[in-house]
């Protein structure tokens, strides 16, 4: 399975580059790395189950009710490639499959 994410600063607008991500799965860290300028990590591999996609929002913001966010997602075909975006502000996000 092919593995990125996307993560956009909703309070300035940006996109979140430099945010520590890291890839989850059986209990082991399978990637890890940060956001680059625009605000995305690709190329990361794991096969089929379950897995956690970590952002560390508490590095990133100054002030957040979130310091972590964890993405719990299953992937049932991991020939398709998997996007998970994430909408970051201080006080709430959003995420979504993407494409």
């Amino acid at each position: 399975m092919s593995f990125s994410t996307h993560v956009l600063d909703a309070v300035t607008g940006l996109p979140a580059a430099g945010l520590h991500v890291r890839l989850e799965h059986g209990g082991r860290v399978v990637a890890e790395g940060r956001t680059d300028a625009d605000g995305r990590v690709t190329g990361w591999e794991a096969g089929a189950g379950v897995h956690r996609v970590v952002f560390d929002t508490g590095s990133y913001l100054a002030e957040t009710f979130y310091p972590e966010v964890v993405v719990t997602f299953t992937v049932t075909d991991p020939g398709r490639h998997h996007h998970v975006p994430l909408l970051l502000s201080p006080y709430a996000y959003s995420t979504y499959r993407g494409s």
